[in-house]
């Protein structure tokens, strides 16, 4: 009994908003096929399928190839980007973390008020001195 049992696949059914979404995608260069397969779990093979099918620059008879190489170098550039992105976005929250610290201990232990309120009066120097 156990010899008849088949696996069932599931056939996934995409909207055409969907898949010309994709196509549009691809079509920008803001993506390329492994990134949208990546980034949405559909195969490489039905995103071509739907750029043959729906894209307005592919003219019958004509592939389109894609260099695998290209798309994967530009993934790890997309990443490496991200990661130093986030590299500087720590060393500022670093930096701002300190320059607070300093403004409450020059308050606390010096006491002098860093942030001014708009209630504190201008320096007495004028900006028409020495002008005649």
């Amino acid at each position: 009994m156990r010899g008849s049992i088949k696996e069932i696949r599931k056939k996934r059914c995409y909207a055409i908003e969907f898949k010309r979404e994709l196509v549009r995608l691809f079509e920008q260069g803001k993506f390329s096929v492994l990134q949208l397969n990546k980034l949405y779990g559909v195969s490489s093979q039905l995103i071509y399928l739907w750029v043959y099918k729906y894209s307005q620059f592919n003219e019958k008879g004509y592939r389109i190839i894609e260099m695998k190489k290209s798309s994967t170098s530009k993934i790890s550039e997309l990443e490496q980007k991200v990661k130093d992105l986030e590299r500087l976005v720590g060393q500022k929250q670093i930096k701002i973390d300190f320059l607070e610290e300093m403004i409450n201990v020059a308050k606390d232990e010096l006491n002098i008020d860093i942030k001014k309120k708009s209630s504190t009066p201008q320096s007495g120097v004028s900006s028409t001195k020495g002008k005649h």
